[in-house]
């Protein structure tokens, strides 16, 4: 399988190089993220992390109906031996790896050498060729699938979502897919596809069926999407009213819907509703809320309940019910901007705030620092078993530094 890909990729980039009207553009950036992170345990210490990031993508147009997409991340990082293992975060969304083969992401270490603080890791994050037909666009390969117009959390961004405190939400994880989107109108499109999981195997994989449209100065859109074997339907509105922006986002699942042989697993609903408002130019504000079927009411179920199949197969991470998020970024100069979003779960109570100035010291260079702090009642230890309090009370405290320059 894996030299199935890598030859058709090989012919493709072989059988394209003859074209005298092609085009080549290679881009990236290289990006540095410097955390520290205080655990809410007490007698913990802080531990730290030096995680860069060098990217290089390159898009080739030997036509004007066929393009070829690849991207590839290095990453060298160092950081405590823990961060290695797992996130500092329960109940963290992570990449559920919709990919038929990979490479190992790890180059150093390799397995059975010591371990330590310093680890080398790779990532072939885009690898597409896309067809423009009559009728639509045709991409198949390594790709990134998302959808959503919530600002914090989509419920309907389940191949590929990053969490809130995610710090590098730039480029979405690419997903091995066959994707055929076709234009309806001015502002519409048909939207479908296949997303391989490992091994091209069924209980790994999703598929999608999405529409969109334009009617009334509104955008409508509904989605039947299959994964690891549930069944999920989401719509999608957003319009304006007045001078603001509004959206409605929202997904059922039924849980096992392909596979009842699994063990029960119970059915959830997720949904987001918001608006936003931008003060001429300089400010920009939003609030929004969101309620999480999957999640429980008591923090005390908290962790019993993370081995459902929302938080291993749905992307998500939340673990309340009920939220409340308000955001503003504000403008103070053209070169620096200042940020701050307040993640609440109502039910704890507890908020897990963040705050971030950026500086766009020179072109294609910024220079930013920022935190999160979890806000709440702490988790207690007893008998080695960690007893949540309340959400964020449990989250650990992150403050960062970073450095990015794009070429």
């Amino acid at each position: 399988m894996r030299k199935f890909f890598v030859l058709t990729l090989f012919l493709i980039i072989i059988t394209a190089a003859g074209s005298t009207d092609a085009e080549l553009q290679i881009s990236g950036y290289y990006k540095n993220f410097s955390t520290g992170l205080a655990s809410p345990l007490p007698d913990e210490p802080i531990i730290g992390a030096v995680n860069n990031r060098l990217r290089l993508n390159l898009a080739y147009t030997p036509i004007d109906t066929l393009s070829l997409d690849l991207a590839y991340d290095f990453a060298p990082r160092i950081q405590d031996l823990s961060l290695f293992s797992e996130s500092p975060i329960v109940g963290a969304a992570g990449s559920l790896h919709y990919r038929v083969v990979d490479f190992d992401t790890t180059i150093y270490p390799d397995e059975g050498d010591p371990e330590g603080s310093f680890g080398l890791f790779h990532n072939l994050d885009r690898a597409a060729v896309a067809y423009g037909a009559d009728f639509g666009d045709i991409t198949i390969g390594r790709q990134a699938i998302a959808w959503g117009s919530a600002r914090v959390v989509n419920p309907t961004d389940v191949i590929a979502p990053y969490a809130y405190n995610q710090l590098d939400t730039e480029d979405r994880i690419g997903v091995d897919a066959i994707r055929v989107q076709i234009p309806i109108g001015v502002l519409g499109e048909f939207d479908t596809g296949y997303v391989f999981g490992e091994n091209l195997a069924f209980e790994k994989s999703a598929f999608f069926l999405r529409s969109q449209l334009n009617a009334v100065e509104t955008d409508f859109s509904i989605a039947l999407l299959g994964f690891r074997e549930h069944l999920m339907t989401g719509f999608d509105i957003a319009r304006g009213i007045g001078g603001a922006g509004f959206w409605l986002e929202a997904a059922y699942v039924y849980a096992n819907a392909f596979n009842s042989e699994n063990g029960e697993a119970e059915d959830y609903l997720r949904a987001s509703v918001g608006l936003d408002y931008s003060f001429g130019g300089i400010a920009y504000g939003f609030i929004e809320y969101h309620f999480s079927g999957a999640g429980v009411g008591e923090p005390g179920d908290y962790l019993d309940n993370l081995s459902q199949s929302a938080y291993a197969d749905g992307g998500v991470y939340l673990m309340g019910r009920h939220y409340f998020v308000p955001g503003l970024s504000y403008q103070i100069t053209p070169l620096i901007a200042l940020s701050g979003v307040v993640l609440s779960n109502i039910s704890d109570p507890s908020v897990f705030p963040s705050l971030q100035i950026e500086y766009n010291f020179a072109q294609d260079i910024y220079l930013s620092a920022g935190g999160f702090i979890g806000i709440g009642k702490r988790p207690e230890t007893e008998d080695a078993e960690t007893q949540f309090k309340s959400e964020f009370g449990g989250y650990p405290t992150l403050f960062f530094l970073s450095f990015r320059l794009y070429f």
